[in-house]
Formats: C-alpha cells, structure tokens, sequence
C-alpha cells in the first residue's frame, strides 16, 4: 500500500529547509502559538430567545447554568426541549445552550437528519434564511420555527493573534487533521474572527466519532 502523500505545510516546510541550507543559512524559527489549539465536540443542541423561553417554560424564565461551555460567558443549560419535525418526528432532551440569544436555532448532526427523515441545510450558525422550520416542545408549552434547523458548519473562533499565527483573515478556510489509529483531515472549516473568543474548533457528533476523537488526540490545524 502506498504511503500517504504529505500534507501542504510538510511540503513547504522540507523546501523552506532545502533553501536555507544551500545558501548557508539556519530555519528562522516560527514564533510560538499564542493560545492552544482545542477541539471540541458540538453535540446536537439550540439556541432560542427570550421570547421562545417565555413560551416554552413561562413568562420571565431565566435558565439555569449546568455547566460552562469554552467560550467565556457561554453554557450549557439544565433546560431542555424536544424538537418535532416537519414530517411530526422527534428528537427529545435537545439540550439548551446559553445565552438568550435573537434567534432560535437548532444544530443538528448529518444522522439527526436522517433520523428526523429530511436533509439537513449545511448552513453556518446564524444563516438560518430559507431554512427548514419545526416545533419546540417544554413543559409550558409550544413554541413554533418558521425556520432554524440547520447541520453547523464546522468551524474555527480564533482571536486576531491567532489569525496572525495561522496566516488567516476573517472566513478563510483551514485544514483540521486529527491523528491517531482512526485519523482524518476535514478540510473547509471556516474561520470566525472575533477579539474577545478563544483559540477553539468546533466540529459535530458524526465528525468526531469517524475519527474516534479523543482528548489527548493529537491534532495539527493549516491554512488551506
């Protein structure tokens, strides 16, 4: 079986070695990274209003903290709801993920699509327009999305000094490879630039067991 062909920044690099040593020269040395890279599994959840809260669990509900998410000021609530498709089947215990938001939307994974019996809008988050709609069930109530439900682009939020590490702008594309016994390259994850997050790739159920991702795999993540 023939070995796989190195990657683009192995390429580069041998060359970049192969200059520097016929003129004589040493590697200048690439500056640290500024943040570690964290990948982390986003498991199927939503995001709703507080007009949708009203509806779904009472006027005024706040929700309540079960643990925090990566991101500062971001988490997982204790609140879940069951979501029914446009062809009335469901998926029950959709987790909640804080805060409030101006939208509801609901992440799903490429086999949450089958089992709801639709294919799924490949959208990144926000960019809900002209997508499929469904119900919310929770205990006060119903709470109905003209649209929504979407399968997360996958994606990664960096600072400006990461983006200058990895050579990146605002919506450019990166290459994620994943090592290990079942390891994978996911191409296309798209940069979402903001100054106050952390250094963190965001990828779905379905993605993550095909590559059997586990906390101490390593991973390596490249301009595409």
């Amino acid at each position: 079986m023939a070995s796989p062909a190195p990657s683009r920044a192995t390429v580069e690099q041998l060359v970049r070695q192969a200059v520097y040593s016929r003129l004589g020269r040493p590697l200048p040395r690439r500056s640290a990274a500024p943040n570690p890279l964290v990948v982390n599994v986003s498991a199927r959840h939503c995001h709703i209003t507080q007009e949708a809260a009203d509806a779904l669990f009472g006027k005024g509900y706040q929700l309540t903290v079960q643990k925090p998410l990566y991101q500062e000021g971001h988490f997982a609530a204790q609140e879940t709801v069951t979501l029914i498709g446009p062809r009335s089947r469901m998926i029950s215990n959709l987790r909640i993920l804080g805060p409030y938001r101006k939208y509801t939307q609901v992440e799903l994974a490429f086999s949450d699509g089958i089992a709801l019996g639709f294919e799924l809008p490949y959208r990144i988050s926000s960019d809900i327009k002209g997508t499929i709609g469904g119900m919310l069930m929770g205990p006060a109530g119903f709470y109905e999305m003209p649209d929504g439900i979407i399968r997360a682009m996958r994606h990664v939020h960096m600072s400006p000094a990461d983006a200058e590490y990895y050579g990146v702008k605002d919506k450019d594309r990166m290459r994620l490879t994943i090592g290990g016994p079942a390891g994978a390259t996911f191409e296309n994850l798209l940069v979402r630039m903001e100054s106050t997050v952390k250094l963190e790739v965001h990828i779905d159920t379905d993605e993550a067991n095909a590559c059997n991702l586990m906390p101490d795999t390593p991973v390596t993540l490249e301009k595409m």
